[in-house]
């Protein structure tokens, strides 16, 4: 009777910490985007047994502090977990790492940031004073340059566990001619390290579009599921592994491994 209880106690333990700690990520989309650019992302990460937030923000409205206290705060509450997961794209990065700069990461659990402008983009430093330029992407897109008002540059290192991916394919030629060596059409592949990340990864995939790829999207759900990169995933494997079927089994004429007896 006595072994009966304690091990009822011990499952009635186990069950109400799992329900009070359920895995949560908050998805931060970049400059002039929506929430809705991680609606993939997000279908991901939830059959993945993530609760996501996906906070919106005026990203050109404000400034990135403004912008970090109207965004970080709320969504970090409404995930109510002790720990909480993090995917950013672009700027988003940026907000992150200006809010644990201001709160400590206590309560950050792991971050991927995809293109992050870490060190800033000389697309700022050479455009800054085209007013349409300003206009479209304002103050917040006017502190992400390298110079001396550069606000990345001014952040201290990463203290928690991050990964970066960054993007090697540019559709805007002209953009890629401001920035020094490979890059994404937006932000250098050089130019998205930080010092403190745990993991970096290239990729051929643009700036706009690479949080839908299905290369970022499963090596992302690796680093936050197990805190790595799986460096020999390719492409096909990861469109097998968003369709639930990593052995290839669901293409036409290809059988599933049996089941081992």
């Amino acid at each position: 009777m006595r072994l009966t209880l304690i091990i009822s106690a011990l499952c009635l333990a186990a069950s109400t910490a799992l329900a009070a700690d359920p895995r949560c990520v908050v998805l931060l989309h970049g400059l002039a985007r929506t929430e809705t650019s991680f609606a993939l992302m997000e279908a991901a990460l939830e059959a993945e047994g993530w609760r996501v937030v996906r906070p919106g923000y005026p990203s050109t409205e404000a400034p990135i502090e403004e912008l970090t206290r109207q965004t970080l705060p709320a969504a970090v509450a409404e995930c109510g977990t002790p720990k909480v997961d993090f995917v950013t794209h672009s700027m988003g990065g940026i907000l992150l790492r200006q809010w644990v700069a201001e709160v400590g990461p206590d309560r950050v659990g792991r971050a991927v940031m995809l293109g992050p402008p870490n060190q800033g983009s000389e697309i700022i430093d050479e455009l800054q004073d085209v007013i349409a330029f300003d206009w479209i992407n304002g103050p917040a897109g006017m502190q992400m340059g390298t110079g001396e008002g550069s606000l990345p540059r001014s952040l201290p290192a990463v203290n928690f566990e991050l990964a970066v991916i960054a993007g090697s394919q540019s559709l805007n030629p002209y953009f890629s001619t401001l920035l020094p060596g490979p890059d994404d059409g937006k932000v250098a592949v050089s130019s998205t390290r930080v010092d403190g990340m745990s993991a970096h990864m290239t990729l051929p995939v643009t700036h706009t579009f690479m949080m839908n790829n299905p290369r970022v999207i499963t090596q992302t759900v690796n680093f936050l599921r197990s805190g790595r990169f799986d460096p020999q995933l390719t492409l096909l494997g990861a469109v097998l592994e968003q369709l639930g079927c990593p052995e290839g089994g669901c293409l036409p004429g290809v059988e599933a491994p049996s089941a081992k007896p």
